[in-house]
């Protein structure tokens, strides 16, 4: 990364990243690759196109020259930019979904095994959220890299997630088959989250989300679990000891609760 970590870990492969030489470290990067959540911002402006995709491959030096430059061509036209037409372009020549299709070539041609996308459709128009979100399924298929998809959007992980981890400043809440967690809900966390979500016929009815308070200061969050200020089933031992997540070991849906079994089933 480009900031040393001041604390914690990040393990990948059972090895903490942070303890890697530089010959690993190197790998580490070709191996995991990050999609930016702002296709305005995390392009170079003063580099093309191709410069663009293919600047992750000329600093490691994974290929010839050659090599390199043909393989940032055939990326392009597998995110759909023909690289006829967009070899020679800047950012500022491109629409907003052009930049995030440039954004994700520029990952997978270093042909990850993780890619992290970071809410890669907030910045985007509707009428084309779609077909990127249609292109990273594919791709994902085709290339067959995981990817771990960041996003607010439950709509939208319903769609795209195999699985899905509920987080609440930086614990994991419940996590599961996707179906199980959406249709399912065990956590209060994710039970409240759910039933915000708008719901398009007016005469629908759901429960109100059940969350009260605010939210705790994440520089310095209290030692229990850290949604228990604002949840209506909680008790001292939520607020003073987190529950590791607990559960299946079947299905693997998974909840970091104290208080399951109190839970009404109708709450969700």
């Amino acid at each position: 990364g480009l900031l040393a970590p001041s604390s914690g870990q990040l393990l990948y492969r059972d090895r903490d990243v942070n303890q890697l030489d530089s010959g690993e470290l190197n790998e580490h990067r070709r191996r995991v690759q990050m999609i930016f959540q702002d296709p305005y911002e995390s392009l170079n402006p003063r580099f093309r196109v191709s410069d663009i995709v293919a600047e992750g491959p000329r600093a490691l030096r994974l290929w010839p020259e050659r090599e390199i430059s043909e393989r940032a061509a055939s990326m392009l036209d597998s995110v759909g930019l023909p690289y006829s037409k967009y070899w020679s372009r800047y950012p500022h020549e491109l629409s907003g979904g052009e930049r995030q299709r440039v954004g994700i070539a520029s990952a997978l041609v270093m042909e990850p095994e993780l890619v992290v996308a970071d809410e890669p459709l907030s910045m985007l128009d509707v009428s084309i959220r779609a077909g990127i979100l249609d292109l990273l399924r594919n791709l994902a298929r085709q290339r067959n890299f995981a990817c771990i998809y960041v996003s607010h959007d439950l709509s939208i992980l319903g769609n795209i997630a195999d699985r899905l981890l509920v987080m609440y400043l930086g614990q994991a809440m419940e996590v599961g088959a996707v179906k199980d967690v959406i249709m399912q809900p065990r956590h209060p966390y994710t039970r409240a989250l759910i039933s915000a979500v708008p719901v398009p016929d007016p005469r629908a009815k759901r429960a109100a989300p059940q969350i009260s308070g605010d939210i705790s200061r994440p520089v310095d969050p209290p030692p229990g679990c850290r949604f228990a200020a604002r949840c209506p089933y909680s008790d001292e031992s939520c607020r003073e000891t987190f529950m590791k997540l607990e559960g299946s070991s079947s299905t693997g849906h998974q909840a970091a609760c104290h208080r399951l079994e109190a839970i009404p089933l109708e709450a969700s």
